[in-house]
């Protein structure tokens, strides 16, 4: 299969699901929803589902709309927003995360953030088969193969990291932590050269990293989890808890966060 040619087709159906993003931030009276549900999510999941379906009939794992698996090579698996709970706080950078799956291996990505604090919207993209990954439609170079922890490097952390810089600074050193909405957009961010590596501290389900790990497979990344095991998505299993935290980026910058003591940030007193 040319994936490739997959690929800029569902660029498209995912610039086109962003615009409900957009039109639900600017909403007068706020996104609708409450914690971590907003009914915006359902909206794109169920624009999204029977369009990439009919790209390729194959099994489906979304986050609001339920799985279908049969068996089949491929599947397609979607969160239409993920960052709901910062999205429904006001906070920008949610993204939509679309990857497909082929007998358990990454093999395509796309992670669109069309709301963002700074900047306009981002999408991010891979497929098997490319040299390189896109954003916005231009190919970069940059590659993680060879990428390290240092001083002038980021590490992108979440949203809530914030409200604890002195210990995030302290995990993250010696490089910078950059607090950032949704692992997704981090993960894809990382593979783009915005930072070396990129963590998150909760369970994550295989909706909110594949595209993301696809993408970073395109640029030389690894997705580690909380033993500094890649990430694997053989079984229903693997696909509903991929990690109780995760470590995408370079190797040796993975390799080293997964090793360090993340449940200080959780200490009251820290």
């Amino acid at each position: 299969m040319n994936y490739t040619t997959v690929l800029n087709q569902v660029i498209s159906i995912v610039n086109r699901a962003g615009n409900r993003l957009i039109a639900e931030w600017q909403r007068p009276d706020g996104p609708r929803g409450f914690y971590d549900k907003a009914d915006v999510d359902t909206e794109i999941e169920c624009e999204l589902r029977p369009a990439l379906l009919d790209l390729l009939a194959c099994d489906f794992w979304g986050e609001e709309t339920g799985s279908k698996l049969t068996g089949n090579q491929h599947c397609w698996v979607v969160d239409p927003n993920d960052g709901t709970a910062d999205f429904l706080k006001g906070l920008k950078g949610s993204a939509i995360s679309v990857g497909l799956l082929s007998k358990g291996r990454p093999v395509l990505g796309v992670v669109y953030a069309p709301v963002r604090a700074a900047g306009g919207p981002d999408c991010i993209a891979w497929a098997e088969g490319m040299k390189t990954i896109y954003r916005n439609g231009a190919q970069l170079a940059s590659s993680l193969a060879n990428a390290s922890l240092t001083p002038k490097s980021r590490v992108m952390v979440s949203s809530a990291a914030s409200r604890k810089p002195a210990i995030n600074a302290e995990l993250c050193a010696p490089a910078s932590p950059a607090p950032t909405t949704s692992i997704a957009y981090r993960l894809a961010a990382v593979a783009a050269g915005d930072a070396v590596a990129g963590v998150s501290l909760v369970t994550t389900a295989a909706h909110d990293v594949l595209a993301g790990h696809a993408i970073l497979r395109g640029a030389g990344g690894v997705l580690l989890d909380q033993n500094g095991h890649e990430i694997t998505y053989g079984s229903r299993s693997d696909l509903e808890v991929t990690s109780r935290r995760c470590f995408g980026g370079a190797l040796d910058a993975c390799r080293e966060l997964a090793n360090r003591d993340w449940d200080r940030v959780f200490q009251k007193n820290v």
